[in-house]
């Protein structure tokens, strides 16, 4: 076996300008008289690796101008082969999540170790070719391969056409581009069951089933490729990210849909961020490890509890195998030196009319230095509210007592822009590198065009860029949307950091609840109906604030034992049961 795996950024590697593949001539190995780093036989000829001629010297990675370059050592329990390799010196996935009939199998993992990879081979869309891309591996020698385990039944039963797969992709809004015309036209072309008024009842579509797909919200579109996944006549549903876009409620609501999908004829994967979610949803979980971009690893599947505690604590007890040498902690420790009562804006009772949308506010106040969460629907006036306090919404009743300079970042990002991250950043490089460019790694991104970016990184970009300009009240909104369990604490730890030192106030809207629990000093709750009407109340103390919004949910929170984090009560339980009669639906 390769003791490691050379990893060549195709868009990265431009071996005309850096000196006609510099990396070729400063490799020992090169310089002996062999060939370990040599051109490609692709148009640009990008720079190729030998991996068995490689020393891992670790010189062409430091040495590359453009960091395209990466020498990744395994680990020492590979013994097998990988099940898939997109070709030299490309990613590589090792082993596959099991899915088991009759249960919700959920997948936790970093980004970019393959988590997508391994739904598209289970789903049929990609053939396993065993590491060998050059001759790809048959039927046959994949059966063999998995010899012994559930995963051999399961494909052999996607051989005989057995099981019938249908997919929810991580991309909805790629919908509109692929098709055009009303939501009930979509999911008519797709219901192979007849099904599409209680499917759409379930997910609540039915105020929207004229409209066009091009019109739809994000959340809009999520729950529509929800629905036409599920309309497909299968016994295999595979959903990528199925609550981005969606609002705690709606998280909610679709938890409980995806859980009443498993039966014993049905088998369910999830992929999923959001840690309290993924463990409501799932009775099952395999961890996913390995190192960005290079490889993955598939751990043995797991108990949703055990699993999402082992992922976090960064270790594999029956593996014996550490993952990460630091654990993820978003416990939350009490900072007596950021309670404040220095205002910076404040308002009496507001009242705005947005076109047939009707917002109303308690009255409130903000403080210096302090971070607020904002709880509440989509479509319930938080943004309204964000334009009120910046001044570019006058109400119709009451007024602000202050006045602040604002910097948002908005829900949806630009994604076709040509200009260089270093270009739209370049307030951030000059006055916060320590602050922002380096914990959110942005650095190696700075050749890159935003339009080339992952919604991850783009996320990452766009939030450097909110919180680097001139301001006292800072937006962020969804922040935490296409991240990893591990970028969203480095993203917390950033925003907390930078409004102690910079004295300034930022409000997060988020539907994350374990992100705002860590994040926040205080919270407002926004309640009433979606489109229509919206009440503000708050800012209240955390504990307080959380209660209310809760109960309006309907659902209790506890911490778990062993890792301390957010967890859902089962409705009815006798911790559910307890928390109701003593009105603590948010835990001490």
């Amino acid at each position: 076996m390769r003791k490691r795996i050379a990893i060549i950024d195709r868009q990265k590697c431009h071996p005309q300008e850096c000196g006609n593949y510099l990396c070729a001539k400063l490799c020992p190995v090169n310089r002996a008289g062999a060939d370990c780093i040599y051109p490609g036989d692709d148009p640009a000829k990008k720079a190729r690796i030998d991996e068995f001629l490689c020393t891992g010297c670790g010189i062409c990675p430091k040495r590359c101008p453009f960091g395209a370059i990466d020498i990744i050592n395994l680990p020492e329990t590979l013994n097998k082969p990988p099940v898939h390799r997109f070709g030299e010196n490309q990613f590589e996935l090792y082993s596959l999540p099991t899915p088991m009939f009759n249960q919700v199998v959920g997948i936790v993992g970093k980004n970019g170790i393959g988590k997508s990879t391994a739904l598209k081979i289970l789903g049929n869309q990609l053939p396993p070719n065993l590491g060998k891309w050059q001759n790809p591996a048959e039927f046959k020698e994949v059966i063999s391969f998995f010899k012994g385990t559930e995963l051999q039944k399961f494909l052999e039963k996607i051989h005989k056409n057995e099981i019938t797969l249908s997919a929810k992709p991580q991309q909805v809004d790629l919908i509109p581009k692929q098709f055009s015309g009303t939501v009930q036209e979509l999911l008519q072309h797709v219901d192979g069951q007849g099904q599409l008024a209680s499917i759409a009842e379930a997910l609540q579509l039915t105020s929207f089933l004229d409209h066009d797909i091009s019109h739809l919200s994000g959340g809009e579109l999520q729950r529509v490729a929800i629905a036409a996944t599920v309309l497909k006549n299968a016994n295999l549903y595979l959903f990528d990210e199925p609550t981005s876009y969606l609002d705690i409620k709606q998280r909610i609501n679709v938890s409980h849909f995806i859980r009443s999908l498993a039966n014993g004829h049905t088998a369910t994967l999830v992929i999923e961020h959001d840690l309290i979610v993924l463990d409501y949803m799932t009775d099952l979980i395999n961890i996913m490890y390995g190192h960005e971009g290079a490889y993955g690893i598939v751990s043995g599947v797991k108990s949703s509890r055990e699993g999402i505690n082992a992922f976090l604590e960064g270790y594999l007890k029956e593996e014996n195998v550490r993952f990460r040498d630091h654990a993820l902690k978003f416990q939350k420790i009490a900072d007596e030196s950021r309670v404040n009562n220095r205002k910076m804006i404040g308002w009496n009772t507001l009242q705005v009319d947005v076109g047939s949308f009707h917002l109303q506010t308690s009255s409130g106040e903000l403080h210096h230095n302090e971070i607020v969460g904002i709880l509440g629907e989509n479509g319930i006036g938080k943004t309204t509210f964000i334009k009120i306090l910046a001044g570019f919404i006058k109400p119709e009743q009451g007024q602000l007592e202050g006045e602040v300079r604002v910097s948002y970042k908005p829900q949806y990002l630009e994604t076709s822009s040509e200009q260089l991250v270093s270009e739209f950043l370049q307030l951030a490089i000059e006055k916060y590198t320590n602050q922002l460019i380096n914990p959110l790694e942005l650095e190696k991104l700075f050749t890159l065009k935003l339009k080339e970016l992952s919604g991850g990184q783009l996320q990452r970009v766009a939030i450097a860029h909110c919180l680097s300009q001139d301001a006292d009240l800072f937006l962020l909104d969804e922040p935490s949307a296409y991240m990893d369990i591990e970028q969203r604490l480095i993203v917390s730890k950033v925003i907390k950091t930078l409004a102690f030192e910079r004295d300034i106030t930022i409000l997060v809207v988020d539907h994350d609840l374990m992100f705002l629990d860590y994040v926040s000093d205080r919270v407002m709750v926004f309640t009433g109906t979606p489109a229509k009407e919206g009440q503000l109340q708050g800012p209240f103390p955390l504990q307080e604030g959380m209660n209310l919004f809760l109960q309006g949910l309907g659902i209790t929170l506890r911490r778990d034992v062993g890792s301390h984090r957010p967890r859902i009560n089962k409705l009815g339980s006798v911790k559910d049961r307890e928390q109701r009669e003593q009105n603590k639906w948010y835990y001490s």
